[in-house]
This record gives structure tokens, C-alpha cells and sequence, in this order.
């Protein structure tokens, strides 16, 4: 008989729970019981995995506004030859703008990295310095052209609200590796929040408890994490959380499910925070080169450098999934990757943001011993098109919404590394070769934190609903047996 079903049956969770609040020793052996995953953080979290995962945490790299996979990941030669030159066919295509003009080489040069000989831009200098870490999805398909539907269906594999985030599912899945942190936490870009807002890391239909964390990755993490005002006098404040602790057990008892259940929980986690968040927000604890490494003593990569280099704190301390947005959703000027008017200026800046520390994360996950277990995801909700926005007998500097190909990275523990998989055709319009939707994306996710997706559900007005509905295949390619 397992250890779990030797203590279960040794003694009922109510007694448990009391003889736990007797004694040090009692607490201890709780947090080491939920250290080495013999009981869960999280109840709602799976019995057991579907599969020997891969990866036990997520890092997620989300750029807003559509990078352009023509000028990053995706090289194609023959644009250089066509340019200048007409879409050919007769094909209209699906745009935002509506506005089909001539087609445009890549902004960016080219050039075989690595051992590997993966194909990356100069627009990531120093991303080209660890191509050896990637893989490559080259033909990605989105549904919708418009950025907030085609941000929904990146995060949640639906274009409309009201369904759980990637990151949601893996927290009522998998549960967390501790008690002091969220299991899901956001790093929103300073500059302004994504297109949909905050409804990118909702909970949906789960419980509320799954929905993520925002932190800021400068200045105080959360708003009133720690009282303010006069103190309360001890007596006074011992026999009114008595009196509170008494009605939430009450409570959780008979509706453990509800929004107030998750309310309770979320305060006893900010009581628990209040120790865990000063520790593993001080930046200031990193040694002067790992700070210089993730560029936060630049001005143009200090924003996003704090947030990755707090994301691999968050990670080590146990949260199961971080999620960072580069970009907000609209402005003028751009503060994200919209390159309607000019890449090569767009891109410029927002791959200056991001390159430095991205790397950086790679190679720190990689040194500490984390990368074999960790996985890091680098998306985008569409790509651009070959042809530029502009009049049609026009080469202009901008390019268009393009959902019909575009490229993806990831980097981690059970990937090919190194690796390129699926094309779009010659001139990057559309994917031709192995196409790949974000059901297959988020089903290969799932199966390499040792999840079937198709076996990841929560019963929802009549329907067992899961992150890829009803589709989904792992893309079985790109993973290292």
C-alpha cells in the first residue's frame, strides 16, 4: 500500500487538520509532506499524471500585437526576388486593414546559428546565441485576424471570453510545489495591459482560486499585501480572526466551491505571502553581473529583464506557471509588436526590450540545472504578411495582420532542440506544411507536463469542457522521444 493511502487511512483529514494546529512538529510535517508531493497544495489537482511529464513548471512568453515571423524565424529567400512585385493569384486576402500592397523582403537579415543551423533574424542578436536551445514551430494558424479574439484564442484556444488560460487549467491540473506563492502568476508589461485585458489570465469557468496572480515587476508586487493604518490591539485582533477563521470553516465545509470559498483561500495565501513575496521579489539579492546579464542596468532592456529575472525567482520558488506580456494593447505611439506603419523601426524596439533578457533566461535556467525540467514558451497571436500595408502599386514599410502562418518558440526540458518544424510556403503567407493550430500547441504543452488533454476536464453547463474542446494533437515531431 502507497504512503499516501497508509496516512489517509491512519487518520481522517478533520483530525488532521486539528492535531495540525497543535504544534510546530504538526506544521512542519505538513509542508514537507507538500514539499515532496505526497499531498497536494491544490485538492483539486490531478490524482495522478497521465504520463511521466517532461516538465514540472512553465514560463510563458507572450509578444502582444503579432511579431513578424518573416523578419525572426521564418527565411525566406524567394521575397528577396519577389520584391516589389504583386501577390500572385487571384486570392484576396483576409486582412485587418484590407489594404494589399507589394510585396516586401525581410527588414532583417538571416543567418544559420549554432551547431544546429537554425535559421534566426538580427533582430535577436542575442537569441541567435542560444539557438541551440530552441525549437522552431514555423506553421502556426490562428482563427481570427483581429488582435483581442486572436489573444483569447492564443491563451485559452477560444475566441471568446469567458474560458480558462493555459495557465488556469495547469493550476487546477497540477496544483502548486507550494503554499506561500500563487500557482499562477502574471507580469503584465509596465507600458499597459494586453489587448482583453485582464480577462487573459481569467479563471473562466473553474474555480476562482485558478485564476492568475498579477504582480508588478517593480515596486511593491501586489497592493496591500501588509496592513496599514494604527495597529490592532493583540487580544482584539487573535479573538476577531477566531471569530472570522470559525465562519470560513463553515463556510468551506458545506460550499467549498464557491466564489467566497475562493475568496477565503486567497487571503489565507496573502497572509502566507506576506513572508514569501519580500524574499523572492528582491531583485536586489542577484549579484551585480546576473543583474547586468538580464540587462537591468539598461534603460531599454531593464523593464522586461526585471520581469524574466523575477519569473526564474517565482519558478524556484515553486510557482507552477509565470506568464509575461511584452506589449500592451493599443497606443500611440505602439507599445507592442504592431507593425502596421514600420517593422523594421517596431521591431527594432520591442526586440531591444525583449532579446537581452530572454536570453539571459534561457542561459540561467540552463546553468542552475532548471531548463531540463522548466518549460519556456515564446508566443505571438499572429504573424504579418508578406506583402505591406500600402497602395497596391506600393511598397510600403508596414505589414498587415497575418493569421494564415506564422512562428512560435519554445525551449526545455523534452524538445528537440535545435529544431525547426512545419513551413509556410515560399513567400510566408500561409502555413503549407505540417499547419499547426493552438489546440496542438496547447495539447503538446499538456503532454509535456504528463497531461492527456483529452483527459483534462471540468463539467460546465452540460458539457466537459477542456482547453483544445474537441480537437488537438501533440505534434509528437518536435519531441525528443
Amino acid at each position: 500500500m502507497s504512503t499516501e493511502n497508509l496516512f489517509a487511512r491512519a487518520m481522517e483529514r478533520r483530525e488532521f487538520l486539528d492535531w495540525g494546529r497543535q504544534g510546530l512538529s504538526a506544521t512542519a510535517l505538513a509542508a514537507l509532506l507538500c514539499r515532496d508531493r505526497v499531498v497536494h497544495a491544490n485538492e483539486t489537482a490531478l490524482e495522478s499524471l497521465h504520463f511521466p511529464p517532461k516538465v514540472r513548471r512553465v514560463i510563458h512568453l507572450f509578444l502582444c500585437g503579432g511579431m513578424s515571423h518573416l523578419d525572426s524565424f521564418d527565411y525566406k529567400p524567394a521575397l528577396e526576388r519577389y520584391h516589389g512585385k504583386p501577390l500572385p493569384g487571384s486570392e484576396k486576402p483576409e486582412t485587418f486593414f484590407g489594404q494589399i500592397g507589394l510585396l516586401r523582403k525581410n527588414d532583417f537579415e538571416f543567418r544559420q546559428r549554432g551547431e544546429s543551423g537554425l535559421w534566426v533574424s538580427d533582430l535577436f542578436p542575442h537569441l541567435a546565441n542560444v539557438a541551440d536551445e530552441l525549437t522552431v514551430i514555423r506553421s502556426m494558424v490562428a482563427d481570427s485576424a483581429n488582435h483581442t479574439p486572436a489573444t483569447f484564442q492564443a491563451n485559452t484556444g477560444f475566441r471568446f471570453n469567458g474560458f480558462p488560460v493555459l495557465g488556469s487549467w495547469l493550476s487546477y491540473g497540477l496544483g502548486c510545489e507550494t503554499d506561500n506563492l500563487p500557482t499562477y502568476v502574471v507580469l503584465p508589461d509596465s507600458r499597459g495591459l494586453p489587448a482583453g485585458s485582464t480577462i487573459n489570465w481569467s479563471n473562466g469557468f473553474l474555480p476562482a482560486r485558478h485564476q492568475g496572480v498579477a504582480f508588478r515587476p517593480t515596486g511593491d508586487p501586489l497592493d496591500d499585501l501588509f496592513p496599514s493604518g494604527r495597529p490592532f490591539d493583540n487580544t482584539q485582533e487573535s479573538r476577531t480572526r477566531d471569530f472570522i477563521a470559525s465562519l470560513n470553516e463553515r463556510h468551506l465545509e458545506n460550499h467549498p466551491e464557491s466564489d467566497l470559498a475562493a475568496r477565503i483561500t486567497a487571503y489565507q495565501l496573502a497572509a502566507r505571502m506576506q513572508f514569501a513575496i519580500p524574499e523572492v521579489a528582491n531583485l536586489a539579492a542577484e549579484t551585480a553581473a546576473m543583474q547586468d546579464t538580464y540587462g537591468l542596468n539598461r534603460e531599454e532592456t531593464q523593464d522586461f529583464g526585471r520581469s524574466c529575472l523575477l519569473g526564474r525567482r517565482l519558478l524556484e520558488g515553486g510557482v507552477r506557471f509565470v506568464q509575461i506580456f511584452s506589449g500592451g494593447s493599443f497606443g500611440s505611439p505602439r507599445i507592442n509588436w504592431d507593425g502596421h506603419e514600420d517593422v523594421r523601426a517596431n521591431h527594432s524596439q520591442e526586440a531591444l526590450r525583449v532579446d537581452q533578457p530572454i536570453a539571459a533566461l534561457i542561459r540561467d535556467l540552463r546553468q542552475r540545472g532548471l531548463l531540463d525540467d522548466t518549460l519556456v514558451l515564446m508566443t505571438t497571436e499572429f504573424g504579418r504578411t508578406p506583402f505591406t500595408q500600402s497602395q497596391a502599386n506600393t511598397v510600403g514599410t508596414g505589414r498587415d495582420h497575418n493569421m494564415y502562418g506564422f512562428s512560435v518558440c519554445m525551449a526545455g526540458g523534452g524538445l528537440r532542440h535545435g529544431f525547426a518544424y512545419g513551413n509556410t510556403d515560399d513567400i510566408g503567407w500561409k502555413s503549407v506544411d505540417k499547419p499547426v493550430y493552438w489546440h496542438d500547441f496547447h495539447a503538446t504543452v499538456l503532454r509535456l507536463l504528463g497531461i492527456d488533454h483529452e483527459r483534462l476536464t471540468f463539467y460546465h453547463n452540460g458539457i466537459e469542457r477542456r482547453l483544445t474542446n474537441v480537437h488537438g494533437h501533440v505534434i509528437r515531431e518536435i519531441l525528443d522521444a
